[in-house]
């Protein structure tokens, strides 16, 4: 890269209205160059692309299209980022907070018996229909969905489907061996409360000892209490088959796409364009410094300097999501003109 690339500082300041509120939220916009990306060199810059290829037919704007048709064409993957993007830090002064997220897998069968007792439902119509529908306790604790055919199929632990719903998508291992993938369908539109939260505020456990795996370990071994602990979040989340993703591929994200394990990241689509490329440098216990590919979206992630790392399928990375929680930063890459053109002359 030319000196001309070199540390190009230049600051936006963008006054976003928040709704219903006369506050406002100052983002700030800084371009750099590659050669500030510590550990840049070293990434598998050819992984990074083959995942960015993935998703970049879908992404709206004539050079996002222009660099994905070119990206098609075979280039040395280094080469083809430092020369048609530029990183860019978008930050609103919040540090950065990087999470993980996975794919469960659950045991089930396509029909109920003394070991599978617990459905996973498809959305009933009146709640697609509602904005606001039946609460998690009114829905478990009546008999609205029964007889309906709504279930897709049923599992053996009512924890695990608990998880299965904050996750939003997930497999269920059949007994003869085969696979199913359940996606998100819609929720009944309550909130989502965290039961992790509410543990703490009871005192039971604080915000550094709270993880997934904390909370079904205490669950478990306090059936009546776990029970009503669930209940705490009204939020139910309906899903539906998905046969078009082979097991073998990762579950679809929010552009309608599978996701990579370890290249695909949940964004703040408000500050990061859904496809985009994005250097994270995870600071932590194993820190990170690669490229990904904003593939997905959360309820739970927001803002600029926010991500959920996509870390694939199974409890062992369900341990390993469960455990990811720490600071750092990350950079979008975007087209060259769209960076520079995120800025405006500081002097207005």
């Amino acid at each position: 890269m030319t000196g001309a690339f070199r540390a190009i500082l230049l600051t936006l300041t963008l006054t976003l209205s928040l709704a219903g509120s006369a506050l406002a939220t100052d983002i700030r916009h800084e371009v750099a160059d590659f050669s500030d990306l510590p550990r840049w060199p070293n990434d598998d810059h050819a992984a990074a692309l083959s995942v960015f290829l993935e998703t970049c037919p879908d992404m709206t704007g004539a050079d996002w299209q222009a660099l994905c048709a070119l990206a098609q064409t075979g280039p040395e993957p280094r080469t083809f980022f430092e020369l048609f993007f530029r990183p860019v830090l978008i930050g609103n002064g919040q540090p950065a907070l990087f999470t993980g997220y996975f794919e469960p897998e659950l045991s089930g069968s396509l029909r109920p018996d003394a070991r599978y007792r617990f459905p996973v439902y498809r959305m009933p119509s009146e709640a697609r229909d509602a904005s606001v529908w039946l609460s998690r306790r009114e829905i478990l604790s009546s008999h609205v969905m029964a007889g309906r055919g709504l279930e897709i199929a049923w599992v053996d632990d009512p924890v695990e489907l608990f998880f299965l719903q904050i996750q939003g998508s997930g497999r269920i291992r059949l007994p003869d061996g085969r696979m199913i993938r359940v996606g998100y369908a819609g929720s009944n539109g309550h909130p989502y409360r965290s039961v992790g939260a509410e543990l703490v505020r009871r005192g039971t456990y604080t915000a550094h000892q709270v993880s997934a795996q904390v909370i079904k370990s205490w669950v478990r071994r306090n059936p009546a209490a776990g029970r009503e602990l669930l209940l705490h979040n009204p939020s139910y989340v309906f899903f539906r088959r998905i046969d078009e993703v082979p097991p073998s591929r990762g579950p679809l994200g929010a552009m309608n796409r599978s996701v990579s394990p370890g290249r695909t990241i949940a964004v703040d689509p408000d500050y990061v364009p859904l496809g985009a490329p994005v250097w994270i440098e995870k600071e932590g216990e194993s820190p990170i410094y690669r490229l990904m590919v904003a593939q997905d979206t959360g309820s739970a992630i927001k803002g600029p300097q926010r991500a959920d790392i996509f870390l694939g399928t199974g409890d062992e990375a369900g341990r390993r999501a469960g455990r990811l929680r720490d600071p750092g930063r990350m950079l979008v890459l975007m087209p060259i003109q769209r960076a520079y053109a995120m800025l405006t002359d500081p002097f207005q």
